[in-house]
């Protein structure tokens, strides 16, 4: 569970998050939804713990910045940081370190590598890799540790048709296996057989929290073109 109480993040003058309050529970996909500027991102890395804020954030009712949170929670950045120098498979044995992850991640890191289609990539610096590759990578050593909750930020940039689709069939795994899912993205179409409950933000603030079943029938994509007065990314 990702609890979010009272969320502020300024720069100076700027409030670039307002005063926010979310949960993002166990066995649910969670979406922030918002145009340019919003402070959807600015807010994942507060969640994350790469900025300093004003609020409460807790990751399993650990505080989120604390090394019992971090040890629960995988973070796919919209620009993935990786090492240049380091090849793919050396990517998956430094998390493997760090994490102390026991015997048997080998064969799940393949695993993983083979679904997203890089594991024949295994052996190649990440400076060699192209965008999407950059990002199945991201991902894989994201879900290696197999983390209790998941923050994704834009994770759908830069990648061709069939790994979308597989990566939403990730999502899907992910929260059958009762983990939570938060995922901040402006392409509506691409989740929008997915998601359970939707944040709509725009200037800082959440317009909307909604649920799949409160909406009913109505297109996501309506609800947010509504609230935002249509505007998209």
């Amino acid at each position: 569970m990702i609890t979010v109480k009272e969320l502020t993040k300024k720069y100076e003058k700027l409030t670039a998050v307002d005063n926010i309050s979310f949960t993002a529970h166990p066995g649910e996909i969670t979406v922030i939804l918002g145009p340019n500027g919003a402070g959807k991102s600015t807010a994942i890395k507060c969640i994350a713990g790469l900025l300093k804020y004003s609020g409460q954030i807790d990751i399993c009712s650990f505080h989120n910045k604390s090394l019992e949170a971090k040890r629960i929670l995988g973070y796919i950045p919209e620009v993935p940081a990786l090492y240049d120098l380091l090849t793919v498979g050396e990517h998956l044995e430094f998390i493997a370190r760090a994490y102390r992850l026991e015997d048997g991640w080998q064969q799940r890191g393949d695993a993983l590598l083979e679904r997203l289609e890089i594991l024949d990539k295994k052996d190649k610096l990440s400076r060699e890799l192209s965008k999407g590759m950059t990002q199945k990578l991201s991902i894989a050593a994201a879900l290696l540790p197999q983390p209790k909750a998941v923050i994704f930020d834009e994770p759908l940039v830069g990648l061709d048709p069939k790994a979308i689709e597989e990566v939403l069939k990730m999502f899907t795994e992910l929260k059958e296996q009762g983990i939570s899912v938060l995922i901040s993205t402006h392409i509506i179409d691409t989740i929008e057989s997915i998601w359970d409950r939707a944040l709509i933000m725009s200037k800082g603030t959440i317009l909307s929290e909604i649920t799949r079943e409160a909406l009913g029938e109505q297109p996501l994509k309506e609800l947010f073109f509504s609230l935002t007065g249509g505007v998209q990314e």
